[in-house]
């Protein structure tokens, strides 16, 4: 049982290592995981919601399984092909079982389920279960259901889903079918897009809720920054910490209603190296680094209509970054 597997991985100390930092996170989703919770991870983009998910899949021990699209168990098979004897048995690891479903309005019922596949049926007989090709739900079968952006998908493929989180099973309609859907749940949703679907609450009542937010400190935002982005020239250390710093203030701004992530110290952090390396020099500069604020920044901040009304969001980041070069600065150091 999975659950046995995590309590003696769970005691070995941090081994959620994707993540820097977040340990409020980690401990909740390790207490969920224990007991077999199914979590919804609710944040803004960027903090690294999709790295915690796919850390928790390689947790997971190399199991062995029938080579078909359920990932049954060898000795209960539950689809017709493995209980005919017909597929063979291959090792996995749980990174290998890390199944993502990105949510969309376009997405259907047909994409988490499963749908007829129209040679098998020609083939079966379009009411035969072999003429069913499996949908995401079960290839995530003994693994990993990474749902990003629950909210935005529609109220009907939520339907879906419950059974599958309630029950660990599906019921396939048109043929009156149970299959094995057993797997750990992971969903995401940002708070801050007005563009979802509202979670029902039948559905949300099936989740723990485990928020998370930007890096808690300066320091773990600049190691994220360095493990995650490209180097290509030396970047002084006292310049990035600054160039970040700058970023965390201005989501802190009181007048910004979309918040910059850590994408946006990522894309500065590589985008002042770029500029370097086009200027023919093997160090970044201040130039460099301001040169490459507006690109990276200003489309990921929205301002509140209180302050669009008097700035736009370019103007909005120059005047602040001569603001923080005031307060926070030597002139001589950032220009």
């Amino acid at each position: 049982m999975i659950q046995e597997h995590f309590k003696k991985t769970f005691l070995k100390g941090d081994i959620l290592t994707d993540i820097l930092g977040q340990d409020v996170i980690k401990h909740d989703l390790k207490s969920a995981l224990l007991v077999g919770r199914h979590i919804l991870i609710i944040g803004p983009p960027g903090i690294g919601k999709t790295t915690l998910a796919k850390n928790v899949s390689k947790l997971l021990p190399e199991i062995e399984v029938n080579d078909c699209g359920y990932h049954c168990d060898p000795k209960n098979p539950q689809c017709p092909e493995c209980r005919a004897g017909k597929s063979k048995k291959k090792t996995i690891s749980g990174a290998e079982r890390f199944v993502r479903i990105q949510g969309s309005p376009d997405l259907t019922a047909e994409d988490l389920i499963g749908d007829i596949d129209p040679a098998k049926a020609m083939q079966y007989g379009p009411l035969s279960i072999q003429a069913f090709t499996p949908g995401k739900i079960f290839k995530a079968n003994n693994g990993v259901l990474f749902f990003d952006e629950l909210n935005r998908c529609p109220e009907k493929l939520q339907n879906a889903l419950l059974q599958a989180l309630q029950e660990g099973y599906v019921t396939i309609g048109s043929y009156d079918v149970d299959l094995q859907a057993n797997f750990i749940f992971v969903a995401t949703m940002n708070p801050e897009d007005s563009n979802t679907e509202k979670i029902a609450d039948v559905l949300l009542d099936r989740f723990d809720v485990i928020y998370m937010d930007y890096p808690e400190k300066l320091d773990t935002e600049i190691k994220i920054v360095k493990k995650s982005g490209k180097s290509i020239v030396n970047f002084p250390d006292k310049l990035l910490s600054a160039g970040i710093l700058f970023i965390r203030i201005l989501r802190a701004n009181k007048d910004v209603e979309k918040k910059p992530g850590v994408r946006a110290s990522i894309g500065l952090y590589e985008r002042a190296q770029a500029n370097a390396f086009l200027a023919n020099r093997d160090t970044v500069t201040s130039i460099d680094l301001k040169d490459a604020i507006i690109s990276v920044v200003a489309h990921r901040i929205k301002l509140k209509p209180s302050m669009s009304y008097l700035t736009n969001e370019i103007d909005f980041i120059k005047e602040q970054m001569e603001k923080f070069l005031e307060e926070n600065l030597k002139k001589s150091d950032f220009t």
